[in-house]
């Protein structure tokens, strides 16, 4: 059994739940800990009393660690990648290059600890000097969904560290693999004990745990909309008002246009929508195409959908893995059904695969004649599932794109500067993408959305500093007063 990393312990626990591979469901990656209130509640306390030292720790001494932490992770990025795929089912190429991001994510914030700036301005009175600082915040929860298993928690737990706060990090549930991997890195990195704990186990049980805790300051969430509210709503209403980051679902648009490369359009379509088996929060389900293309856009899906391979994950030559585990499977199932019983007309795959092991094997589905308001154009299906929605020109396509309740990544496929440009400015999204795929990101720039896909500061790059610290202005008078 793997344990919890608890006040610079690896602590045995009672409870524990297995880690089944979903590409071979006969295949246990191992049995990981589930910990429980009281071990939740140690953990923080250890993170309390961590803080102090660590917050007032030297930068040269957090750039070191996240660099250890970034080296490390590069020199073992095959077999990392190879154990996150195991767990999560995602490609070997697509579980390597999340690897090697994450390693990517933890030097970029090791510089980041070297510069660490501020602001010194006169002030409107004489003899006034006024200094604008960036402080940590203190003990921050780190909650992470399954389907990122090493680069969500590394873009979360780097810049806690490298801003000075204290963390304790719950993973998935699904996926606490990558998770512990990635644990006993930041441990032989040297990071002090109690400044770094790993809890793994229920979000019902460690979740709540961190959510009621006064000693927690800060909680960083991704995660369903569902969660992410009451997270929200436990979060403002608390006593100290904890500091809030939510990072939940998206109905992310990719707009085609009559003017547009199909053969691009089509990449673009298929990687956004398919690739990581759709279950990524900016995987394009809905595809906005206009009249003068959208039959032979379809046509040239369905064709590009016959090559695709689905198989197991650590298979060479897989384009698309299995989904993560049988309820997500059921749940993709379901919204394929529901989508014909609102009168789209399923065109290609929807149909279960078996394949050389036990697993969850769906065929990627691509819907057409659908509307944007089925539940199928409006409800996050997380799964390799795709809508095509028929526009009658740009001014709709873009109507069209706008009109959902989230606003996290939007994309145009077109030839035309004036379009592109329209777009990138009137996209109601936090993400614009022109001629590339809707996922698929940078990991020094901000990632985030608009509606109901975000609340909070941004994440990722330099925006990150906006909840991982407090700005404090200081004033000091220097005695020469008139």
């Amino acid at each position: 059994m793997t344990n919890n990393y608890i006040a610079g312990e690896w602590l045995p626990v009672a409870g524990a739940a297995p880690n089944i591979n979903p590409s071979n469901t006969n295949d246990v990656v191992g049995d990981y800990a589930h910990a429980s209130i009281a071990e939740t509640e140690r953990a923080i306390a250890a993170a309390y009393d961590a803080f102090p030292a660590w917050s007032r720790s030297t930068i040269q001494t957090r750039h070191d660690i996240l660099k250890a932490i970034g080296d490390e992770i590069h020199a073992r990025k095959d077999e990392l990648g190879r154990l996150l795929s195991r767990e999560e089912g995602k490609t070997l190429p697509e579980g390597i290059g999340e690897v090697a991001r994450a390693g990517q994510i933890f030097q970029f914030f090791a510089g980041e600890c070297l510069r660490m700036a501020g602001e010194k301005l006169p002030s409107v009175r004489p003899s006034v000097d006024v200094e604008i600082t960036r402080e940590p915040v203190g003990v921050i929860g780190l909650i992470t969904p399954w389907n990122f298993p090493i680069a969500i928690p590394a873009w979360k737990i780097a810049p806690a560290l490298a801003y000075g706060n204290a963390v304790v990090f719950k993973p998935a549930e699904l996926v606490p693999g990558s998770a512990h991997a990635l644990a006993e890195i930041i441990v032989r990195a040297g990071a002090p004990a109690g400044v770094f704990n790993l809890v793994m186990g229920r979000g019902s049980v460690v979740g709540e745990a961190m959510l009621s805790s006064s000693k927690v300051s800060a909680i960083s969430f991704t995660g369903s909309v569902l969660t992410g509210r009451k997270i929200a709503q436990t979060c403002i209403t608390s006593e100290q008002m904890k500091k809030l980051q939510l990072e939940m679902g998206g109905k992310n648009p990719m707009v085609v246009l009559d003017d547009t490369d199909l053969k691009l359009a089509v990449e673009c379509a298929v990687n956004s929508a398919f690739f990581s088996t759709g279950q990524r929060c900016t995987a394009s389900s809905r595809l906005i195409v206009t009249d003068g293309i959208h039959d032979r856009f379809v046509a040239a899906m369905q064709k590009r959908m016959q090559g695709l391979v689905i198989d197991s994950a650590l298979k060479a030559g897989t384009h698309v893995g299995p989904v993560v585990d049988q309820s997500q499977l059921d749940q993709d199932l379901k919204y394929i059904s529901i989508g014909q019983a609102e009168g789209a007309k399923l065109v290609a795959g929807g149909e279960l695969l078996k394949r050389e092991t036990p697993g969850f094997y769906l065929a990627p589905a691509l819907l057409t004649e659908v509307s944007n308001q089925m539940r199928v154009a409006r409800e996050e299906i997380f799964g390799p599932v795709a809508t095509v929605i028929r526009a009658k020109d740009y001014d709709e396509a873009l109507e069209l794109a706008n009109d959902t309740p989230f606003g996290l990544s939007s994309g145009i496929c077109t030839t035309s500067l004036k379009y592109a440009s329209h777009f990138k400015r009137n996209a109601e999204a936090g993400m614009v993408m022109v001629n590339l795929p809707t996922a698929g990101v940078d990991y020094h720039v901000p990632f985030g959305g608009r509606k109901g896909s975000s609340y909070g500061p941004r994440e990722q790059g330099r925006y990150a500093q906006e909840f991982y610290t407090t700005v404090k202005t200081a004033y000091t008078f220097d005695g020469n007063g008139p």
